[in-house]
C-alpha cells in the first residue's frame, strides 16, 4: 500500500487544527464529543494524530471538523494557501 503524503506530511491541517482548537478553549476530548455529534468517530487519539501530522484527514473529517470549531475550510487550510499561493 502506498502511504499518502504530500511535501513530508500526512495532512496540511495539522498546526492550524491544533491551534483553531485551542484558540477556542476545547480540548481534544470536547472536539472528539462535538465530532461524534454529527456522527464522525473521530476519538481524541485519532485527533492527537491528525495535530501531530501522523494521520491523514478525510474530506468529510476536514468539513465537519471547520463545522464543530466554526471556522471555514479557508482558515483551516490557510497555512497551506500561504505556502503554495496561486
Amino acid at each position: 500500500m502506498n502511504e499518502i503524503i504530500f511535501n513530508g506530511n500526512k495532512n496540511v491541517i495539522s498546526g492550524n487544527l491544533r491551534r483553531l482548537r485551542k484558540l477556542r478553549g476545547l480540548t481534544q476530548d470536547q472536539l472528539a464529543a462535538r465530532m461524534q455529534v454529527v456522527n464522525v468517530n473521530l476519538t481524541q487519539r485519532l485527533i492527537s494524530r491528525i495535530e501531530r501530522n501522523e494521520r491523514i484527514g478525510t474530506d468529510y473529517e476536514l468539513a465537519c471538523l471547520c463545522r464543530a470549531l466554526g471556522v471555514t475550510v479557508e482558515e483551516m487550510l490557510a497555512d497551506f494557501y500561504e505556502e503554495y499561493p496561486e
